[in-house]
């Protein structure tokens, strides 16, 4: 056994060891407090799609849109998640001025200690979108495409409508594409525990090799990009567009695509998504909006 000796006096050295038993001790009782902040414990985010203000009354109003996205915004702060996702159609009129008024008046009300991530939907830059509705959506609500980081989770937002068809764009397209290799390859170096995908039209509902449509990413390009993320070993995509709940496998690859908060156009009612991380374990579940819990355990 290791003996320390102090001669007479020697009262720095008695502090100094004394300080070194003291922080062994703090270490051993708050370690998991330590773990807990550097991002490993379990944490949970929102995603909600398709507010898409002006659906209800084709374009006549967005009274309802509002009471939808305003309860949704409500129920965010009061949860406080890591963030929040709108996965596209934020408005039902591509560039129609009242309609992004009001989605920007609403999110104001967000509170700004959870951040807000923005994802371009069809509605948005356009089934075929051009420069001029690229443009357009960009200055209205900032890049179609990026990547963010909350705590251990690296997000990749997307815009689908370039995969779903890039004919008048193709050079915007190819950018995008060049950019999400490059970031996969860079979010793969860094190792993070959950590497999240999230666009507006899903690659697939159900299933990978079904028919093309308007619900899904034709086929031709939508197996590239699959083999990409298979690749990469991303484990889950968030999507919406269908205005109803979906969920298709590709392997270990989930898509899940998430009804509105807007009109909803299936069986489940319009609501919000939240999702569970921890390590590399994602849980998820929807609620009405007027099924929403008070509080959340991660």
């Amino acid at each position: 056994m290791t003996r320390f000796v102090f001669k007479p006096g020697s009262n720095v050295r008695i502090k100094a060891v004394y300080s070194f038993f003291l922080i062994l001790l703090l270490a051993g009782l708050f370690g998991c407090t330590v773990k807990h902040i550097t991002g490993s414990a379990p944490s949970f985010f929102i995603q909600l799609s398709d507010p898409q203000f002006g659906m209800f009354t084709d374009n006549k109003g967005f009274t309802k849109e509002t009471i939808n996205f305003e309860k949704a915004i409500r129920a965010v702060n009061r949860l406080h998640p890591a963030f929040v996702v709108v996965c596209g159609d934020l408005v039902n009129q591509r560039g129609n001025r009242d309609q992004i008024a009001e989605y920007k008046r609403i999110v104001a009300e967000l509170d700004p200690a959870v951040p807000l991530y923005n994802v371009p939907g069809n509605h948005d830059v356009g089934n075929k979108p051009t420069d001029e509705g690229l443009a357009d959506y960009r200055k209205n609500f900032g890049a179609d495409y990026y990547s963010f980081t909350s705590g251990n989770l690296f997000g990749i937002v997307l815009n689908s409508s370039l995969f779903f068809d890039p004919s008048l764009v193709p050079e915007e397209a190819a950018k995008q594409d060049q950019w999400l290799r490059k970031t996969l390859e860079e979010a793969r170096k860094k190792k993070y525990a959950n590497v999240l995908i999230f666009q507006h039209i899903p690659w697939f509902v159900n299933e990978p090799d079904e028919k093309d449509g308007y619900s899904n990413i034709p086929i031709i390009r939508r197996r590239v990009y699959l083999d990409l993320f298979h690749q990469y070993g991303i484990k889950y995509v968030f999507a919406g567009h269908l205005h109803r709940n979906a969920t298709g496998r590709d392997g270990d690859l989930e898509i899940i695509s998430t009804g509105p908060v807007g009109m909803p156009l299936g069986r489940d009612p319009s609501g919000l998504r939240v999702v569970r991380t921890g390590g590399d374990k994602i849980t998820n579940q929807y609620y009405g909006l007027d099924s929403i819990p008070s509080r959340i355990e991660p």
